[in-house]
């Protein structure tokens, strides 16, 4: 498994993320076998979010499975997001109200002292970049949140942040697959006038972007096709791909999902994998891809094969 340092983070993390979005209605051993199956992999980084399971619901869960002694909970990165109101008017907010207030609920949901990293989860076009300031400001100074970083946000709204928020953003959780790797297959066509491949969505060069300023990138979704259409591992309408992945997973003694997951972390960007199962044998294939040396040669040909142009 292979673990990065972190400013403000205790304990290194590892590449691989355990998400817990999915387990609100996990008894608590099947929790418990879940963390197992990561923590014996090596995992652990844990990643919540105020909205999953709906009021902090997947974190009270975690908490109530997986009591953790002062000496594991050292040892493991607690990641959380907030931003996002549900309900019947959905809608974003990085109020500094609603920031400090979410992050103290879910101190107390996961019945921790602090939370590791706490993220802006998906932008706020409403932000006052001075708002998020004096929240990141009071949970920093009172103890509560070690880092901080953001979801789902462009190079320009990460500036505009930055402006104002003295905490380095240390992370940004993006959507990224194989098929669904817009950050990363724009550059690979750029210029290129009659492919759709070459044009810019995330606000110009996310990738290169996040290199420049030391911004870890978060993978979710490593295995969807597109935006929640289903996996591509085992899909025929990928065909000549999973038959690429098998033949090279077999050279590396692994399974398809870790060539999946390797396809991500072997990027020079050291990027951060999300998992979002509850099968601890997930899990454990997931964290086999944490460290595959895939050639240039593997890599690009999975790229192809994904549907991307190689010029």
């Amino acid at each position: 498994m292979k673990y990065q340092e972190f400013a403000g983070l205790k304990a290194p993390a590892s590449n691989i993320i355990l998400g817990l979005m999915r387990i609100a209605d996990s008894s608590d051993s099947e929790i418990r076998d879940l963390y197992r199956a990561a923590r014996k992999s090596g995992i652990n980084v844990i990643d919540h979010a105020n909205i999953y399971g709906r009021d902090h619901l997947c974190e009270r869960r975690f908490a109530e499975a997986v009591p953790l002694s002062p000496a594991e909970r050292a040892e493991i990165v607690i990641q959380t997001k907030a931003g996002i109101v549900t309900g019947e008017n959905p809608h974003f907010d990085f109020s500094y109200e609603e920031l400090v207030g979410e992050a103290e609920k879910s101190l107390r949901a996961l019945n921790t002292d602090y939370i590791d990293v706490f993220l802006l989860h998906r932008p706020d076009t409403l932000m006052e970049p001075e708002e998020v300031a004096r929240a990141f400001d009071h949970l920093e100074s009172s103890g509560k949140v070690r880092a901080f970083g953001v979801s789902n946000q462009t190079p320009r709204q990460m500036e505009l942040l930055r402006q104002s928020v003295t905490q380095p953003l240390l992370f940004n959780q993006v959507q990224l697959s194989m098929t669904h790797c817009p950050i990363i297959a724009e550059g690979v066509a750029m210029n290129m006038l009659s492919s759709e491949q070459s044009v810019v969505r995330d606000g110009g060069g996310l990738l290169d972007y996040a290199r420049l300023t030391g911004t870890t990138l978060q993978a979710w979704s490593p295995f969807q096709k597109g935006f929640f259409d289903g996996a591509f591992l085992g899909d025929p309408d990928f065909a000549e791909l999973n038959e690429a992945i098998q033949r090279i997973a077999a050279r590396y003694s692994v399974t398809d999902t870790a060539i999946a997951v390797g396809w991500i972390t072997r990027h020079p960007a050291n990027i951060q994998v999300v998992l979002g199962t509850t099968t601890p044998q997930r899990v454990r294939d997931s964290a086999a891809g944490s460290e595959i040396p895939l050639t240039r040669a593997e890599w690009y040909e999975l790229f192809r094969l994904a549907g991307h142009i190689v010029p």
